[in-house]
This record gives C-alpha cells, structure tokens and sequence, in this order.
C-alpha cells in the first residue's frame, strides 16, 4: 500500500541523508572535464577552454604554460575557465588544477600545444589502423610496415570509449594516447594519416579525437534541440521517443527464443535477425544518441576543425540526408561558437546498394557551406568490401585540403570539377576548374562516361582531353545535352585526374547549366 502524501521520513533520516551528501561532496575532489587527461594536445593560436566538476564554492586554479586561471564551482559543482591563445610547443609541459579544499591538485603530465582535430563518422572513421578486438576486420594496405614506423611522439589520439545515450552526459571514458608502435594499432586509421602528414607539414604537435561507432547515422551525432527546431526533422525523433517510452526490457526467456533464432540463422548461412527486445537507445539508427554519449562531453574542447566519413548508413526517407548534413554542420559550428573547417569524404566506390551516385550528390550538397571541403575516394574503393583498406590516400587528401583552404598553403586540394558545358558540333565540351596544367587520363583512355540526348537516355561515351576542358561524344546520340562520369555505385575504371594526382568527383550535368 501506498503511503499517504503527507508522510514524511523520519528526521533523522533527513539529516543522515544531507549529512552523507556533503561528505560525498568534500570528497568528490577536483576532477577535469573528460578530455583532459595526460598526453593531450592543446589547440594552438586561440583560447583553450578547461572545465570540469569540484565541491560547490571551491575556489579553482589551473596552470599551464605560465598562466593562471581563476574561477568558482557553481552550485552544481561544475567550472570552467579559459587559457588565453598560446604558440605551438613541442615541449612537453604539465597542467595543474586545484582548489582551495584541502585536497591534493590534479597534474597531467606530458601536455603539447598544436593542432587538434576532431574525426567523427560511421565504421569507415572508426576502422583502425591494424585488427583489433575492437575491429576484427580492420587492417590497412602495407599494415606492418606502417605500424612500425609509426613512431611520432608529438602525435596524439583520444579515442572516447564508444558510448549512446538518451541524454547529453558529461563525461565519456577515454585516454589520450601518443602515436607509437604499440599504440596506433587501436588508432583512427583515417585519422591517424591525416595527422601523422600534416604533422609533417607544419611541424607542430597534432592531437585527433575521434568520436566515431560504426553504421551510426547522421541524425545520431545531431544534438535534440537542433532536430526538434526543424518540421521536417522532428518526425523522427517523436518517433524516437515513442519507442523509448514504450521499451521494455526482455524477460530471460525472451532473449534465449531470440538467440535460437541468431544462432539458427548462422548456421543455415542466413542473415541474423535484428533483435526485437533492443533498446532503441542503444541502436545508432536513431537521432541524438552519439551525440549524447560521445560528442556532448567533449564540447567545448578546442579544436581546429572536424573531418567526417558517413553515409553507408540512411534511413528513410533517404532524400532528407542532405538536411541531416548541413544541420549537424551549422549545429555542431554554433555549439563551439565559431564556423570551423568541416571536411569530409565521399563516399567510396562499392557495388551495394548504399554507395550509390544519389548518396555521392547529397554528399556533395554539404559544398555549399562555407569552409568544407570534399575528399573523394571514388577511386579507392573496393567492389565488395564497404571498407577499403587504403587509408592513406584518403588521409592524404584530407590533408591537402585542410592545407590548402585551412593553413594557406598553395597547393591543389581538389580533383577536375566540372564547369561550362556547351554544345559544339554533335559532341559536348566540359570546361573544368582545378585542372591547373591539363587533365589526366591515368592508366589510358577516360572510362565509365556517357552522354544523353533530350530523352534522358545515357549511353556509352568516349571523352577525350583537350587541355582543361573534355570533348565527349557517342556515335548513337547525334544532339548530346548530358553528360555523366563514374555514375555507378562502382564505376570500374574510373580514372579522370588533375595533375595533381588528385581524382574528378562523379557527376551529372547538362549544356547550358
């Protein structure tokens, strides 16, 4: 029976309790803010945010680098403070935080300052370096070799442990780790090229934190408030919350009926079914759990920009993906206050369904923002395997793109884009930018064209270089309006390039347009 609402606890009770709360609290000591661990790399050349949590009123104190910060632990026990804009710095230095309570401070040891990116994605990202428990089928081209030389001290990785949540937390499991051979098997292997060659470049230390899970969706990295605020968006996250509400936890019995079926799946060769009993909190389908669980404790960690691999995985309605896109851009941009770089790949060549030329496009739409840049991987891909091995390549390109419109190096960051298309005699020429000394056809003749004519039917079609433009023609469509290039979900032998060994994007596009 229930008691009556105007029952109380016994007072003793209460006073035990608040008693115990302040003991809890006095003990609790100071603790940094989850990114902040040994072995970190601080962002160089703007402020540097430091939080964390201690007892309610404690006066805190971090010092790094000379400076000394100052604040008080709101009520909730959390505080923040702000180091000013530092230079890069090889040297290894510590940070202390402490408070005026008594206990002893906090030092992390071994703290650089230099560059820090951020990696977040679907498994292409997360896939590592070498195989791991966490990655059974990881592994790149030249493994062993790479792994061995992987010896750059001033390189870093925080990888926070994978984590979903219904609401943002505060903290996330996770260590920063410096490159060496023993540890870069566990690494981003995406990340880690990227960092290891622009590190090479600008010869400061680079940090990477990677919040990545492998087939998570855009909407799960979207935090609840940006969804909501959009028509269009909110569908799917009532949806979400319905079925959040309306979860309930398997019964034993449940769970042994639903492994018969795994187990009878496996052993017929057949797909496994999908768990009916799952918690919808715990699918990285659904909208905001990634974000809760990996990228809300490490806002606002400064960093210099975010580099992202996703796509594989859309729910529908599928032509909404490029709404996810550009939302998770614009609200991860204002939840760090600033409009920093945002790169990311497209997607890989790769005959299934996910990867196809439509995906590729909505990818490509992310363009319109101001400061992206699209590393393509149209070329690298592999027919069966949705993750490719080369790594490198598609690290390299990121770098060249963030070198280029981030850091002010001149160099070409980006493949032929197509331009004008006009009509000249029964054959259609292309004009193209960042084709800076011609167009490359690598390994023979240009592949995988096709032109159409007013009917909107693509055929076979030979392209031929001429300087900075193509002259595409078929002898079956004497007055072309489109063209098309890699428009396949593997366009085999793709092979139009820059002279800067950089590959074309595909693409669909008409005279006049």
């Amino acid at each position: 029976m229930k008691a009556p609402r105007s029952a109380s606890f016994p007072i003793g009770f209460v006073i035990a309790g608040l008693l115990l709360a302040q003991v809890l609290n006095s003990i609790a000591g100071i603790k940094p803010a989850s990114p902040f661990t040994d072995h970190a790399v601080l962002q160089q050349q703007m402020p540097v945010p430091v939080w964390g949590t201690a007892t309610a009123g404690e006066k805190v104190t971090v010092e790094f680098g000379g400076q000394h910060q100052t604040t008080t632990a709101a009520g909730d026990g959390t505080w923040k403070v702000e180091l000013d804009p530092m230079k890069a710095s090889m040297d290894s230095q510590i940070m202390k935080i402490s408070g005026d309570g008594g206990e002893a401070p906090v030092v992390l040891q071994d703290l650089l300052v230099g560059e820090v990116w951020i990696c977040s994605g679907q498994s292409n990202m997360d896939f590592t370096v070498a195989k791991t428990k966490k990655y059974a089928f990881a592994g790149v081209n030249n493994e062993a070799q790479e792994i061995a030389a992987a010896n750059y001290p001033q390189l870093r990785m925080f990888s926070p442990q994978w984590t979903k949540a219904y609401t943002p937390q505060t903290t996330v499991a996770g260590v920063w780790k410096v490159c060496t051979p023993e540890n870069v098997p566990e690494f981003s292997a995406i990340g880690y090229f990227f960092a290891r060659d622009l590190q090479q470049e600008l010869k400061v230390p680079v940090g990477i934190v990677t919040c990545t899970f492998g087939a998570s969706t855009a909407q799960s990295w979207i935090r609840r408030e940006a969804i909501a605020a959009n028509p269009k968006l909110r569908p799917e996250l009532d949806a979400f919350d319905t079925k959040v509400k309306a979860f309930v936890p398997p019964t034993p019995e449940q769970t042994s009926q639903w492994q018969a079926q795994v187990d009878a799946a496996k052993a017929a060769g057949k797909r496994p079914p999908r768990n009916p009993y799952a918690d919808p909190v715990q699918d990285q389908h659904n909208p905001t759990v990634m974000f809760n669980g990996m990228v809300a404790p490490v806002i606002p960690y400064a960093m210099r920009g975010v580099l992202w691999y996703q796509g594989e995985s859309i729910t529908p309605p599928k032509e909404l993906y490029p709404l996810w896109n550009e939302t998770l851009i614009k609200d991860w941009r204002s939840l760090w206050s600033r409009e920093f770089p945002f790169y990311f790949c497209q997607l890989a060549a790769l005959d299934q369904p996910s990867n196809t030329p439509q995906v590729r496009a909505w990818q490509a739409e992310a363009l319109k923002l101001p400061k992206t840049g699209m590393a393509v991987t149209i070329d690298i891909g592999d027919k069966k395997n949705v993750h490719p091995k080369d790594k490198q390549d598609v690290g390299l390109r990121l770098t060249k793109i963030a070198l280029a419109k981030t850091y002010g190096r001149e160099i070409e960051d980006s493949g032929p884009v197509p331009g004008v298309v006009t009509v000249e005699k029964g054959t259609l020429r292309v004009q193209f930018s960042h084709a800076t000394g011609g167009l490359v056809a690598r390994g023979g003749p240009l592949k995988t064209f096709e032109i159409a004519g007013a009917d909107g039917q693509f055929v076979p079609a030979a392209a031929t270089i001429d300087g900075d433009s193509l002259v595409i023609q078929s002898p079956t469509v004497s007055a072309p309006v489109s063209v098309r290039y890699a428009w396949a979900n593997y366009p085999d032998g793709c092979n139009l390039y820059n002279q800067a060994g950089l590959p074309a994007a595909p693409f669909s596009v008409q005279a006049g347009k």
